[in-house]
């Protein structure tokens, strides 16, 4: 086991990770910006760094700086959380030559699956089901990219090869809007993610978002850990998530997991990852994987009992996975409500200080959050503050739970979309579940305030 541990995030998976350090007799090293200079996990630390001014491109996005930070202080490994450089390549493969762990995957493995095609082909290969789409990246020639459109049947979708968080993407609902639609991507892509690559896919009309949780050591094991349904998303981005995913056979689960096990082995992965799916009429339909720890991993942490960050630390640092399939049981349901610095119904941002921070709690109750009474909400980063998240033997019982949870949440100083969640819990389709990809945004135009 690693001595220390450089964590190169902020907010609330700091504190996670930091946590997860703690209960495994490890040093964390937190990294800081000056804006985060006050936050819970840095005032906690042993030790911290800053790394530079608040906005990102100088701080938690600077490798050299994390680097010499985890040079000074003598750590081994880096954790890199999620969002920022946790999906870097460049990154994994920087602390590696630098003589440090990172824990996630290979650099090969994320450039495999951080590329939407060279992903997608990956998962034909490992037999694991993808959209109808194309073969790789669109052609330049606008004759084929009408056959390969008419070949998928419209609506399609064009997305951005090395997108991601929900940009990138156009729908296209006829041929005369096609070409048009293909160049602005490109052009997009080009732009936001220096890589103009883009591809097609069919556009499916109600999907439901569910993603498969994967474990994987250095020693060629595999796990699954059931389900999370995300439907619940506005512009891509994800608001409630619940595991496991309602109505959907356990049989379909497990045939689906067990492919996404044998992807893992077949590409070497190792270390925490999650497949994205769309599901239709029974159907799953392959997506992406991210190469990460996810925002929404409490919800399998509840209903399998599984530690996801220890595990990651762990098999980085090259020990066994401490069970085996067999030994994963699925209890109980589990819903994650994010809490974001944001106007419930306008979503615009609202930084600022928090003037009163009241938790709930009692059974079933988990709070992931950095924030406290007296903190100062930074505008530099995502509006995310924190996560509610509850678990009862039943869905009834974790909706009663987390409605209850909502109920006695104080947070005062700022906005922030409590009373939205606090909508949704009594909302009757969310209610009997299964609801689909467009169904939050249908919702917040009916009830717009």
């Amino acid at each position: 086991m690693f001595k220390k541990i450089l964590v190169a995030n902020r907010g609330e998976i700091a504190l996670r990770i930091q946590r997860a350090c703690r209960e495994l007799g490890v040093k964390a090293v937190m990294v800081y910006s000056e804006a985060d200079r006050d936050a819970k996990y840095v005032k906690l630390a042993e030790e911290a760094v800053c790394i530079g001014p608040a906005p990102s491109p100088l701080s938690y996005l600077n490798m050299p700086a994390i680097i010499s930070a985890a040079e000074v202080t003598d750590a081994e490994a880096i954790h890199p959380g999620y969002g920022f450089l946790s999906e870097n390549a460049d990154f994994a493969e920087r602390v590696e030559k630098s003589g440090f762990q990172f824990i996630g995957p290979s650099p090969e493995s994320i450039r495999i699956m951080g590329d939407k095609v060279s992903a997608k082909q990956a998962m034909i290969r490992a037999g694991v089901p993808c959209v109808p789409g194309s073969e790789g990246e669109l052609p330049d020639d606008p004759v084929q990219i009408r056959r390969i459109a008419k070949t998928i049947g419209y609506p399609v979708i064009i997305k951005a090869a090395g997108g991601g968080g929900g940009r990138g993407m156009r729908v296209v609902h006829t041929e005369a809007a096609l070409i048009n639609a293909v160049q602005m991507t490109k052009a997009e892509a080009g732009a936001a993610f220096g890589n103009p690559a883009v591809y097609m896919e069919k556009f499916l009309q109600n999907p439901r978002h569910i993603e498969i949780q994967v474990l994987a050591d250095k020693h060629r094991n595999a796990v699954y850990l059931g389900e999370r349904d995300c439907s619940m998303q506005r512009r891509h981005q994800k608001v409630i998530e619940e595991a496991p995913a309602p109505g959907i056979p356990r049989k379909l689960i497990e045939r689906i997991g067990e492919r996404c096990v044998a992807a893992c082995k077949k590409i070497g992965y190792r270390g925490a990852g999650t497949f994205e799916f769309l599901y239709e009429n029974g159907e799953f339909y392959f997506i992406e994987m991210n190469t990460r720890v996810q925002v929404e991993h409490p919800v399998t942490e509840w209903i399998t009992g599984v530690d996801i960050v220890k595990t990651q630390i762990m098999v980085a640092a090259g020990e066994k996975l401490p069970f085996t399939q067999r030994q994963i049981e699925i209890r109980g349901h589990a819903i994650e409500c994010r809490v974001n610095a944001e106007d419930p119904y306008k979503f615009t941002p609202s930084p600022g200080r928090i003037t009163m921070w009241h938790a709930p709690g009692g059974p079933g109750v988990r709070v992931d959050s950095h924030a406290y009474t007296n903190y100062y909400v930074p505008p530099n980063y995502d509006s995310m503050i924190g996560k509610i998240i509850v678990h009862g033997d039943t869905r009834e019982e974790a909706l009663a739970r987390m409605r209850t949870a909502l109920s006695e949440t104080v947070i005062e100083g700022i906005n922030t979309n409590i009373p939205l969640h606090r909508e949704l819990m009594v909302d009757a389709k969310f209610m009997a579940g299964g609801t689909n990809i467009h169904y939050l945004e249908e919702w917040l135009t009916h009830h717009k305030r």
